[in-house]
């Protein structure tokens, strides 16, 4: 099969793989019809996550028809149309009774490795380095899916691609960080990231009842898809994110903030952003918290703050002073993405939300390098890419 494969910083190739195999009995196989980039992957293209190895095919937002199941799946037949979630959970240890699937205690097949990096091992996760079990990932023409009896989510019949596949990732990682904000009539939300999870957050934000929803990012097309849900919205390069958010709130503060950007953020504070690509240059911090640091500072006395965006290792100079004595809740985590999938099906079903809005690309598997601009030149319209394994390369 053909496959995007992960050689080194900046060093994604499309190559000829093996085939994948049942290996256990609750497996399956899937024949890939749409993937998707995430915001994650480029925390291993530009080489910030631990553990990836030469040869590791990348992905975890996939979809397709399964074409083969072991004896023991007696969940699915070859034929089924399924969303496989970026989250390998087994179903049966006391995390997934409890619905905490990203921490499922049996998928990680590398969890002593684990264990020395996050002190405990958190589930196994698709094209996501050997820190969550080294599984092959789904920007492929073919996809291995362990435990697939319990990890994957049927699609209906008549939805399209487009509106199934961020099941597997963004669509249940933004209404998470919206949830676990305990959103009240009369509360304002601010999320830092307008990308495809702030995107979702903002929505679900909104259809969980906030009075008012503030979108903060750099980037003009990323405000102005949020402002069409609703959003009120911030450009730090334009003015200051403080006063702005003091102005909307009457000098209080949101009452919940989320951080949908991660360990790669951007900070317009010039010294501030200069300390941590230093630190990143000499091994001395692995993250880029400049949205942490902001929301820990921005958010309410007895707020909220909730955490989507991913982080890899190590941040420094967090205000966890300002966190702890203004009484912030913090939650955060890899997606619990079945937990959510029930409602948000039916979300889309009644057609209050549509996720394949954030569709601004699509693209066969592969094509030749001189068709793909510059990521700086691509980054202001591009949203998000579905990949179509089934196309032909140009």
């Amino acid at each position: 099969m053909k496959a995007l494969v992960w050689h080194g910083k900046q060093d994604i190739r499309y190559e000829t793989m093996p085939d994948p195999e049942i290996e256990d009995g609750r497996d399956a196989i899937i024949k890939v019809t749409s993937c998707a980039i995430c915001g994650s992957d480029l925390h291993l293209f530009h080489n910030l996550m631990p553990g990836m190895k030469p040869g590791d095919i990348v992905g975890h937002e996939t979809m397709g028809e399964v074409v083969e199941v072991g004896k023991n799946n007696k969940a699915l037949k070859p034929g089924d149309r399924i969303v496989v979630p970026f989250t390998i959970w087994c179903g049966e240890c006391d995390q997934c009774r409890r619905g905490n699937y990203s921490v499922c205690e049996r998928s990680n097949r590398n969890a002593k490795v684990a264990e020395l990096v996050f002190g405990h091992a958190t589930a196994g996760l698709f094209g996501y380095t050997h820190l969550t079990g080294g599984y092959s990932g789904g920007q492929a023409e073919y996809l291995r899916v362990p435990m697939a009896d319990t990890t994957h989510i049927k699609v209906p019949d008549h939805f399209t691609d487009e509106q199934a596949l961020f099941l597997s990732d963004i669509l249940p990682t933004g209404w998470q960080a919206a949830v676990y904000c305990d959103i009240e009539p009369d509360d304002t939300v601010a999320i830092w990231g307008a990308g495809p999870v702030g995107q979702m957050a903002i929505r679900s934000a909104v259809l969980l009842g906030a009075r008012q929803v503030i979108a903060i990012d750099f980037l003009p097309e990323r405000l102005s898809m949020a402002a069409a849900a609703g959003a009120v919205t911030i450009n730090p390069a334009e003015e200051s994110v403080k006063d702005r958010l003091n102005e909307l709130t009457h000098n209080k503060g949101p009452d919940k903030c989320i951080d949908a950007v991660g360990m790669e953020s951007h900070s317009q504070i010039l010294p501030e952003h200069l300390y941590d690509r230093t630190k990143q240059s000499l091994m001395m911090e692995t993250d880029r918290p400049h949205t942490l640091r902001e929301a820990m500072l921005m958010v309410r006395p007895g707020g909220v703050l909730s955490v989507p965006g991913v982080y890899g290792g190590v941040v420094d100079k967090l205000p966890f002073g300002a966190a702890m004595n203004k009484g912030v809740t913090i939650r955060t985590g890899q997606t619990h993405v079945n937990r959510w999938t029930d409602e948000l099906i039916e979300l889309i079903d009644e057609g209050v939300l549509d996720p394949s809005f954030v569709i601004t690309h699509t693209e066969p598997l592969a094509k030749g390098p001189e068709m793909y601009p510059t990521f700086e030149s691509r980054k202001d319209n591009c949203i998000k890419v579905v990949l179509k394994p089934g196309q032909e390369a140009a």
